[in-house]
């Protein structure tokens, strides 16, 4: 009976542990950078229009983390990409209990491209909020908000 060693065997375990190595790591990595919503937070335009236009509906806490504040009733605190915009967003928000219904837009952009809904919307994970949402903004408040004759301030 012939007892050599399996050779082939040994370099295939070697490749498949090192594949396997590899694809973990890419799996680590990518959830690191992973956005910091679920799909379940995003917020279609037309039905926070809907809530808005419905007087006798709870109404969210609606803040521009962008430029400008455009949507009716919502509070503007400025880009969240600078620092100081980032701290008025914490204590507007730190009056709010944490179960409060909070939506967060911006608008400058489509929101995958946007340097102010991650730290905005990472700062209301971190603040430990339960029941906030991110508009999904396809394109920019212009053309998903606007054109659509949603309610702006006026």
């Amino acid at each position: 009976m012939n007892m050599k060693p399996n050779y082939l065997f040994v370099t295939c375990s070697g490749a498949v542990l090192a594949a396997l190595l590899i694809c973990l790591m890419v799996v680590q990595v990518g959830w690191k950078n992973a956005e910091p919503w679920q799909p379940v937070q995003l917020l279609e335009p037309a039905d926070l229009a809907a809530t808005i236009n419905t007087p006798e509906a709870k109404q969210p806490l609606i803040i521009s983390i962008g430029p400008a504040a455009t949507i009716k009733t919502s509070v503007g605190v400025g880009p969240a990409s600078e620092a100081e915009n980032l701290a008025k967003l914490e204590k507007l928000l730190s009056k709010e209990p944490k179960t409060r219904a909070i939506v967060i837009y911006c608008g400058c952009c489509p929101f995958k491209n946007c340097p102010n809904v991650r730290p905005a919307f990472t700062k209301l994970n971190e603040m430990g909020f339960k029941n906030h949402k991110l508009l999904n903004i396809a394109k920019n408040l212009k053309t998903d908000w606007i054109d659509k004759g949603y309610p702006v301030i006026e």
